[in-house]
């Protein structure tokens, strides 16, 4: 399971997202809009990913 990961996608811009969700999307690694980062799949980030799912588009590697 070390080897998995996961591509995030932000597809929708957190300018009036609620501030935790904001902090949310920066600690996952992004930044800009349509800005693609490959994170591990683990319990931590699915629980980031859960939060502002709304903002993202994630797929599987």
């Amino acid at each position: 399971m070390a080897d998995k990961k996961v591509k995030i996608t932000l597809v929708k811009s957190p300018i009036g997202a609620i501030p935790n969700h904001k902090k949310i999307v920066e600690a996952l690694g992004l930044r800009k809009l349509n800005q693609t980062v490959e994170q591990p799949d683990n319990a931590q980030i699915r629980g980031s990913i859960a939060k502002v799912c709304h903002l993202l588009k994630v797929e599987e590697l």
